[in-house]
C-alpha cells in the first residue's frame, strides 16, 4: 500500500497520563493483584500444594485472570475472574498500590489508609476454561501430535495490533515515546523532592511536525498536572520547562525551541484523582500502545493473564513488528493477528508496511511465519510471561521500555528474518 502522508506537512499529537491518573491507578491495582498471584503460585507449585477440598495441584500454567478495577472518591473496588490455588490478600495490594503512587492524605484528594476497598472477584466460567484447557484443534482431533502449543486455546477472540517505526531509539513513534517521557519525569520530580507540590495526577501531550512521512520537530507541549492550591500557574509552568520538559527533551535529544508550552491551561489543577474523576481499568488503551499511530484491536490489557491474547497477542505482534524494523526489512510496520476463542493456532496474520519494505513483502510474510510462533501457549514461553512482571507495564507504555522484563522489545530475530529472507 502506498504511504498516503509521504510528501506532506502535517502535525500528529500523542498522549500519555501519570500513575496518579484514576484509569492507571485501577490499572496499576490489576495488574498488581495480578502478579501476587503468579508470586504465590508459583510458591504454592514449588512446594508441592495440593487442595485438600479439590485434590488439584497448584500449577501456575492454570492461572486465569481478568481483574478489573473501578474507582471514584474515597472507593475502590476490584471485580473479575479468577482461576488460581493462590491467595491474595486483595485490600493490601490496593492500599499498597496506591500508597507507592502518592495518595496517602486528604489533601492528595485520596488516602491509601482510609480509602474503601471492595472486592467482588468471583470463579472463572467453566465455559471459557474449557475452549482455554483443551483447544479446538485437540477436541477436534487436530493437534498435531506430542505438540502441547496446539492444546492450548486462545482465551478470547479479537483482533491484535503491534507497531514499529525508525524515529526513535526504541522503534516507538516519536509523540508518544516523548509524552511517556514528560510523565515519567512529572512522576519523577514530585517523589524525590524536586517539586514538591505536585501531586499524583496528571497528563502530558506532544504534538511532533511530520514532513515527507518523518518527524522533523516539537510544535507543541502540554502538561497539566495537579498542584497544591497555594501554587500559582506562573511557577509551575516555568518548574515545569526547567524541571521536566527540558531535561527530557536534551536527553533525548529532541530540539524543542520555539515549541508552544501549555501548562495547566484551565489555570488551576487542585481537585485530581478519583475525587475529581472516576477510574476505570483499561480505559487508556491508546495510551498504552502508540498514541494514536497505528491501529488498535480494542482489547485491554491490565489484569489479564497471558492466555488473554488481548495481552499476550499484543505483546507477540510488537515484538514481530519491532524485529521486522530492526532487522531493516522495512522502516515502519504493523501486524494484525486475529484469533478465534478456544482456538490455537492464529486466524490470520497481516504484516503492513506502508510501502517501506525493502524486500518484497511476501518474502517478509513468510519469513514470519517461518520464525515467529503465534501461538498463544508458544507466545507464553517465548515471552516468558508467568512471571510477575505485569504491574510495570501498567504506567508509562508497554511498548517501547527496555527494560528486562519487557521481553517483547528484544530484538532477538533480526538474524533469523534476514536469513529467512535471503539476505
Amino acid at each position: 500500500m502506498a504511504n498516503e502522508t509521504q510528501g506532506r506537512s502535517y502535525l500528529f499529537t500523542s498522549e500519555s497520563v501519570t500513575e496518579g491518573h484514576p484509569d492507571k491507578i485501577c490499572d496499576q491495582v490489576s495488574d498488581a493483584i495480578l502478579d501476587a498471584i503468579l508470586e504465590r503460585e508459583a510458591a504454592l507449585q514449588e512446594a508441592g500444594y495440593v487442595s485438600p477440598n479439590s485434590g488439584t495441584a497448584a500449577d501456575i500454567n492454570e492461572v486465569r485472570t481478568a481483574i478489573e478495577t473501578f474507582t471514584t472518591t474515597g472507593i475502590i473496588t476490584v471485580m473479575g475472574e479468577v482461576r488460581t490455588q493462590a491467595y491474595v490478600d486483595v485490600d493490601t495490594i490496593v492500599r499498597d498500590v496506591v500508597r507507592e503512587i502518592g495518595y496517602t492524605g486528604s489533601d492528595m484528594g485520596f488516602d491509601a489508609e482510609t480509602c474503601a476497598v471492595a472486592n467482588y472477584m468471583h470463579a472463572q466460567s467453566a465455559d471459557i476454561a474449557a475452549g482455554v484447557d483443551e483447544s479446538y484443534e485437540a477436541q477436534h482431533g487436530e493437534a498435531a501430535e506430542n505438540d502441547p502449543y496446539d492444546t492450548i486455546g486462545a482465551g478470547d477472540q479479537g483482533v491484535m495490533f503491534g507497531y514499529a517505526c525508525n524515529e526513535t531509539s526504541t522503534l516507538m513513534p516519536m509523540p508518544i515515546f516523548l509524552a511517556h517521557r514528560l510523565s515519567e519525569r512529572l512522576t519523577e520530580v514530585r517523589k524525590n523532592g524536586e517539586l514538591p507540590y505536585l501531586r499524583p495526577d496528571g497528563k502530558t501531550q506532544v504534538t511532533v511536525r511530520y514532513v515527507d512521512d518523518k518527524p522533523v520537530g516539537v510544535e507543541k507541549v502540554l502538561i497539566s498536572t495537579q498542584h497544591a492550591p497555594e501554587v500559582e500557574t506562573p511557577q509551575i509552568k516555568a518548574d515545569l520547562i526547567e524541571h521536566v520538559i527540558a531535561p527530557v527533551f536534551e536527553r533525548e535529544g529532541v530540539a524543542w525551541e520555539g515549541a508552544e508550552v501549555f501548562v495547566n491551561p484551565t489555570g488551576r489543577f487542585v481537585v485530581g484523582g478519583p475525587m475529581g474523576d472516576t477510574g476505570l481499568t483499561g480505559r487508556k488503551i491508546i495510551v498504552d500502545t502508540y498514541g494514536g499511530m497505528g491501529r488498535h484491536g480494542g482489547g485491554a490489557f491490565s489484569g489479564k493473564d497471558a492466555t488473554k491474547v488481548d495481552r499476550s497477542a499484543a505483546y507477540a505482534a510488537r515484538w514481530v513488528a519491532k524485529n521486522i524494523v530492526a532487522a531493516g526489512l522495512a522502516s515502519k510496520c504493523e501486524i494484525e493477528l486475529a484469533y478465534a476463542i478456544g482456538v490455537a493456532r492464529p486466524l490470520s496474520i497481516l504484516v503492513e508496511t506502508f510501502g517501506t519494505n525493502t524486500v518484497e513483502i511476501e518474502k517478509i510474510e513468510a519469513a514470519v511465519s517461518q520464525v515467529f510462533d503465534l501461538r498463544p501457549a508458544a507466545i507464553i514461553d517465548a515471552l516468558d510471561l508467568r512471571r510477575p512482571i505485569f504491574r510495570k507495564t501498567s504506567a508509562y507504555g508497554h511498548f517501547g521500555r527496555e527494560l528486562p522484563e519487557f521481553t517483547w522489545e528484544a530484538t532477538n530475530k533480526v538474524d533469523e528474518l534476514r536469513a529467512a529472507c535471503g539476505l
